[in-house]
This record gives C-alpha cells, structure tokens and sequence, in this order.
C-alpha cells in the first residue's frame, strides 16, 4: 500500500503471452495453458445491475440514509453504531437486498469459466451476492468482506434462519435472536469496521499462488488484504484488468494486459477473441430476462454519454481559463508603455516592479498543466470514485476492517490505529 509502481516499457515484450492483448489471452486460455483462473471481482463489474452508489449525493440510498441523522454515511457500517442503532443499516439493507438486483454479463463470464472447467478461484469484495445468482458454485466463491447469504445473532453467534431474515428486511424492522431468550441483535456477515475478515479468505488466499492467469474486474485494489491477491501471481503469469483505469500493479509487469473502460464490454471483447459471445449472451439473457438484458444495455449507453459530457465540459471549462488567461496577457502587454506610471513601485536600483503576479505567467502555468493532464483519465477517476459502493476499505495489522475515510483515527473494536 503507498508503493509506486513502475508501467511496464511498450518495448519489453511479454514472457508468456504472444503480445499484451485480449487475443493472445484467449490464445493462452484455449490452448488449454490457463486451467486455474483465478478471478478478483469489486464493484464495477456490479455497476450495470443498477445497484446504488453509496457515497454520492445524487442517489437514493445516500439521501435515505442522510436523512436518519448519522453522523456519517459510513457509520451505516460501524459496528459499535450498529449496536447502538440498527435501525440505519436496515434501511440500506431493504435498498441492497439479494433479489433486487440481477446479475451482469461479467458475472456470467466468471460462471462460464467456471463450467467449462477453468475457474480456479473467484475472490469477491461485493456483498451483493450476485456472484450466487449468476450461477457461479458456491465453494468457487470467496466473499472477502462477507456478504447478505447467511446472518447470525452478534451476541451469541447462532444463525438466524433466511426466511425470517428476509420478511424482516423487506419490512424494514430490525431482527433479534430467537436462541433461549438471548433477543441479541442479528447481523448479515457482512465484515463491518472493526471485524475480522472471513476465515474463509485466509485459508484460501494461497490459491492466487497457484494460478496460471488472473483476471481483475471493476476494482480499485485499494482495499487490503484483498488487494495484495495480484501480486501473489507468479510474474510469468498474464494478469488482465477489466476496469475504468489502472490500479495497483496492473501494468507493471511483462505480461499484464489492460482493457481499459466498461467492465461488461471488455469482457464481451475477450469472449469475441474466446469464440464464447454468443453462448455468453444467450447464458446472461435466459438468466435474467430481455427486459432487464436491455435495461443494462441502455444503462451502459447512458453511462458511456454521461462520461462523455463530463469530458466536454471540463474541456470548455480549461479552454474559458485559457482565453481569460491569454486576454490578460494582452492586456498586460499593453500596458507596459506606461511601465513609469507613479503607481508602480521602483526598487532600489530604479526598476518598475508590479505588486501584483504577472498574468502571462499563470496562464502560462495553467497551459502547462493542461499540457501534462489527462482530461479522460480524470474523469474516469471521478466515475469510479463515485460508482464504488465499499461498505469497508482498510484493514488495520490484525486483520480487522477500517474506513481509509477515517484513517489516522481508532474504530470501534480496534486497539490501534490504521496503518
């Protein structure tokens, strides 16, 4: 974490691959080379299902929960809040509920590979379990930050049955314990601040060591221990990454291959090169329906239209800076037959010296950084920011769960600061 990382030259050819492309991946995969894939899912491969951001302002779920007087949004997910008052937590757990939501054509790519016998492992950071609806086995799945599929009395730790758990959800009332009177409150196993991460994860954590391919998926690889699966690779073997933007060590090795923009359309590009789009489509489709198949489609037109708004706007906005910042310099300029003007200042040698910074000089500054910016990366930076819905971020060194929010402070059920 806090490591830099150094892209890989575009002269240094790939130790594996035949080259650093989608096709020589589906090479790799079909010339039966790749037999344990091993898969690392966050929230962008969820994006399309239409599943609410946490943290913007603009949606539902934020405004739900701004209005049940927290002290902030990600108190939803503190433990120590949680016992204090449920009631918030339950409100976004009726918006999040598995039912609501259907699974995406990546999902369904990661159940494909996993009938054809390819899926080593898939590593999750969602809580959505559409990874489960999609179709994907059960022991396939490691849900590194827990998930809605089972719940249990924070008290006494006995399951509460998910029938019952589901009529109170979807009534938005907070269940208790039934176990010999205990009436202690009942949580999914979902990891909030302060917990442990699954045992789960660690006991299979080794398995990123083993694979012959990675293939990375809408995540920020800011969330650790989750994060550091990539790097557990061996370095001759090719990791993809299907996001808006490089992350981690992506990029940084001979054989990384990144496919860089929509989750869900890098990976119909790689079951192109596979041969496999067709079985895909038809896969995704009898799954969750053409009305909902075409929901998600034109949700991504929108998506793709809004980023490239956003881009236009900002290009106008740097280009009003530019003319105001030109237009001064020529007014400067101007002005300079009157350099002896009483109002200005002479120094001690007799020299005219403005008391205000050269307009020509910031404009200049500001082309320069234009110049060395790109205008694409950063809003592709913003969108993902405000697409990750990350109940949990930063685990602290025992392996309990912290908000980088927050970092730098103690979370209920530490006993140290986040590193």
């Amino acid at each position: 974490m806090g490591q830099d990382h150094s892209v890989i030259d575009e002269d240094t050819p790939p130790k594996t691959l035949s080259s650093r492309s989608l096709a020589s991946v589906a090479e790799h995969i079909l010339s039966g080379r790749a037999k344990r894939i091993v898969v690392m899912t966050g929230a962008g491969i969820s994006t399309a299902a239409g599943i609410p951001d946490f943290r913007s302002p603009d949606t539902g779920l934020y405004a739900n929960l701004a209005s049940l007087d927290l002290p902030e949004p990600e108190a939803v997910f503190d433990l120590g809040f949680f016992k204090v008052n449920p009631r918030p937590f339950y409100v976004l757990a009726k918006e999040l509920y598995p039912g609501n939501y259907h699974p995406t054509v990546s999902h369904v790519f990661v159940r494909l590979l996993a009938e054809k016998g390819l899926l080593h492992q898939l590593f999750t950071q969602n809580i959505d379990c559409l990874e489960r609806e999609a179709g994907i086995p059960a022991e396939k799945i490691i849900e590194a930050h827990g998930s809605f599929a089972s719940q249990r009395c924070i008290e006494c730790k006995t399951e509460f049955d998910a029938g019952k758990m589901r009529e109170f959800v979807s009534r938005g009332e907070v269940p208790r314990c039934e176990e010999g009177g205990c009436k202690g409150l009942v949580k999914p196993d979902i990891v909030f601040f302060g917990e442990q991460l699954p045992k789960a994860f660690f006991d299979r954590r080794d398995m990123a060591e083993e694979a012959d391919l990675v293939l990375v998926m809408g995540t920020s690889l800011q969330v650790h221990p989750f994060a550091g699966l990539v790097d557990l690779a061996a370095e001759r073997v090719p990791r993809v990454l299907f996001n808006l933007e490089r992350v981690g060590s992506m990029g940084c090795q001979a054989d990384d291959v990144l496919t860089l923009g929509d989750c869900d359309e890098g990976v119909r590009r790689l079951a192109d090169e596979l041969g496999w789009r067709e079985e895909l489509e038809e896969k995704w489709r009898g799954l969750v329906g053409e009305e909902e198949a075409e929901r998600q489609l034109q949700g991504a037109k929108k998506r793709v239209e809004a980023l490239h708004d956003e881009v236009a706007k900002l290009a106008e906005e740097v280009d009003e800076v530019l003319h105001l910042g030109e237009k001064k310099e020529k007014e400067k300029e101007g002005s300079h037959v009157e350099a002896l003007n009483p109002e200005n200042k002479p120094d001690g040698e007799g020299k005219v010296v403005n008391e205000v910074d050269p307009v020509g000089e910031d404009a200049a500054a500001i082309k320069s950084s234009v110049k060395n910016t790109d205008i694409t990366k950063t809003v592709e930076v913003s969108v993902e920011t405000a697409n990750a819905l990350k109940p949990v971020d930063m685990p602290d060194g025992e392996g309990r769960v912290v908000s980088e929010q927050k970092a730098g402070g103690q979370q209920p059920g530490d006993t140290k600061s986040s590193a």
